[in-house]
C-alpha cells in the first residue's frame, strides 16, 4: 500500500500488566491499556475519535469511548481472526482512516481474559455440543481440535521435506526466554530456559513441546496512530509506518495443514508489496517481531517472508542468530508471546515502538528498520516500522 508510506505513524503505546488471573474485566483491561497508549502519546481521551479492534474482542468501541470520556467516534472497524489478522491488520485500518480523513487520531487495541476465562471462551477444547459445523464436521471426529494440533501438522510435514528437527524449532523458544528474562514485565521473567529443558517438556501435539506452545494470558495493550502531519508536537517523535499489508488466499486455508510444498503462500505476497513500498530489503532490518503463537511457525514465516530461502529456516535461527545483543536478527526482544504474554500479537507492536525509540531493555543499536507480522497464520498480516534517527 504505497500510498500509506510515511504519512501515517504510531504516537502512543500502553499495556496492563500481563497475568493469569487479571482479576478484572475485559472493558477494564481495555481501558487501562487505552488511556495508557493516549497518555503516552501526551494526549488526551477527546483527542482521539477512532477505535480499531479484532472482531473476536469482547469489547464495544462505544462502550470504551463512554468510559474513556471519548466524545465522539468517527471511525470504528475489526479485523476477522485473531493472531493473524488483528495485530497489523488494526493498524492497517486505522492508518487507512487517518491517511483518508475519516479520523484524525485511531487506537488499535487488544483486551482479553483469555487465561483466566473471565468473559474468553477457552479456544481449542473439544466441543461438549451435540454436533459440529461446517469444515469442523470433518475435523473433530478424528481428535483435530486444536491450533496446536494443526500447527503440529503443518511442522511435521516441513521436517519430512526439508530435515528440520525439534531442536530447531527450540531455538526460537529459548531466543524469546533469554529476552523475557531482561523484562520485568514478562509472565516469563526469572525463569530461565535452556534447550535441554525445551526437549524435556511434556509432549502437547508431537512434534510440539509445552515450551513450543504460547502462553494463556490475561491482559491489555494499545497503539495510538495519526498522520505524520498530526505528530509534530506530540510527546515523542513519531515511528513511522512505511510498509504494511495483510493477506488471505487459497494456498494456506486457515482451517486445514498448511502447503509447505508450494513457493507462495500469503506471507510471500505481502512481502514483496511491503518492503517495496518501504523501499528497502530484508537486509535493512534492524529487529523483528514475528508471533510465536507456535515456534514452527516463526521458522516457516522467516523464510517465507524472505529473511532466508524455503528449508533454509532450520539454519538460519541457530547459532543465536535472533539473540540479543550478539545476533545478527534479534528477535522478540521483550519476550514475545512465548514469554512475555499472549495478546494475540499486539504486545509485540509496543516493543517494536519502543525499540524505534531506543527505550527498549533489550536494545538494539541504532535500531531504525523493524518488522512486524503475524508468523504464518493464516490470514497474516505484516508492516516495516521507520524511526529517523
Amino acid at each position: 500500500m504505497e500510498l500509506l508510506r510515511d504519512k501515517t505513524c504510531i504516537v502512543g503505546i500502553g499495556h496492563t500488566e500481563y497475568s493469569r488471573d487479571s482479576g478484572r474485566s475485559e472493558l477494564t483491561l481495555a481501558c487501562e491499556a487505552i488511556g495508557a497508549a493516549i497518555a503516552d502519546a501526551g494526549l488526551r481521551p477527546s483527542d482521539i475519535d477512532g477505535l480499531t479492534k479484532y472482531t473476536m474482542d469482547n469489547n464495544d468501541p462505544v462502550d470504551i469511548a463512554r468510559n474513556l470520556g471519548i466524545p465522539e467516534l468517527r471511525f470504528t472497524g475489526e479485523v476477522a481472526y485473531g493472531g493473524g489478522g488483528g495485530p497489523v491488520g488494526t493498524i492497517l485500518l486505522a492508518a487507512m482512516a487517518v491517511a483518508t480523513g475519516q479520523a484524525r487520531t485511531v487506537v488499535a487495541f487488544r483486551a482479553m481474559n483469555e487465561r483466566s476465562g473471565r468473559g474468553t471462551a477457552r479456544f481449542g477444547q473439544a466441543s461438549n455440543a451435540a454436533g459440529a459445523a461446517g469444515l469442523h464436521s470433518y475435523q473433530s471426529p478424528y481428535g483435530l481440535f486444536s491450533p496446536a494440533q494443526m500447527v503440529a501438522l503443518a511442522a511435521r510435514r516441513h521436517m519430512h521435506l526439508y530435515g528440520t528437527k525439534s531442536e530447531h524449532f527450540g531455538e526460537i523458544a529459548v531466543a524469546c526466554r533469554q529476552h523475557a528474562n531482561f523484562n520485568p514485565n514478562a509472565m516469563m521473567y526469572g525463569r530461565p530456559m535452556t534447550l535441554e529443558d525445551h526437549q524435556n517438556s511434556r509432549m502437547i501435539a508431537s512434534p510440539l513441546h509445552l515450551l513450543d506452545c504460547c502462553l494463556e494470558t490475561d491482559g491489555g495493550a494499545a497503539v495510538v496512530i495519526t498522520r505524520a502531519d498530526h505528530a509534530r508536537d506530540l510527546a515523542h517523535s513519531p515511528v513511522y509506518i512505511s510498509g504494511i499489508g495483510f493477506g488471505g488466499g487459497a494456498w494456506n486455508h486457515r482451517s486445514i495443514v498448511k502447503d509447505m510444498d508450494s513457493v507462495h503462500s500469503e506471507s510471500t505476497v505481502i512481502a514483496k508489496h511491503i518492503f517495496r513500498d518501504a523501499g528497502i530489503t530484508q537486509a535493512d532490518i534492524d529487529v523483528a517481531f514475528i508471533s510465536d503463537h507456535f515456534t514452527p511457525l516463526v521458522l516457516m514465516a522467516l523464510e517465507d517472508y524472505g529473511f532466508c530461502q524455503r528449508g533454509e529456516g532450520k539454519d538460519f535461527v541457530g547459532n543465536g542468530r535472533l539473540r540479543w545483543p550478539d545476533g545478527e536478527l534479534p528477535m522478540n526482544t521483550s519476550g514475545g508471546n512465548l514469554s512475555e504474554g499472549y495478546l494475540h500479537g499486539m504486545q509485540n507492536n509496543i516493543e517494536a515502538v519502543r525499540q524505534l525509540r531506543g527505550v527498549a531493555r533489550c536494545q538494539v543499536k541504532d535500531a531504525r528498520y523493524a518488522f512486524i507480522a503475524a508468523g504464518n497464520a493464516v490470514p497474516t498480516s505484516a508492516m516495516i516500522l521507520r524511526h529517523d534517527r
